[in-house]
């Protein structure tokens, strides 16, 4: 009798020293305060984006899924940076077009026409 009662002692330390480590190392179960309505954890690059900057995107996720007002947000700013790069890329299509048709007036050929 003697000896189980000294093993359940021995039990009961180890047990209170695995749970006092424990609670040193994670915490006393503290949870972060919430975000502010509106606030999100998402983040993007204030300039232009990336295809690097929209691969490391995360969204925040929610009970049924991800939160759809972060979504919408970062649809709407990448379909933003899509719209300015198509209107560069006009301008660019437009200025190579005016090179050639001045090119062709001037009688020479372009290095790829030989």
């Amino acid at each position: 009798m003697g000896t189980a009662l000294i093993y359940l002692m021995i039990v009961a330390a180890v047990a209170a020293v695995f749970f006092g480590l424990a609670a040193v190392v994670f915490g006393r179960g503290e949870e972060l305060a919430p975000l502010p309505p509106g606030a999100t954890p998402t983040r993007l690059p204030a300039g232009e984006l990336d295809g690097e900057d929209v691969r490391e995107l995360r969204f925040q996720q929610a009970l049924r899924g991800y939160r759809m007002d972060e979504v919408d947000w970062v649809l709407d700013r990448l379909a933003d940076e899509l719209d300015r790069a198509g209107v560069e890329r006009d301008g660019l299509l437009a200025r190579v077009a005016e090179l050639e048709a001045e090119l062709a007036g001037s009688g020479l050929r372009a290095e790829g026409d030989r």
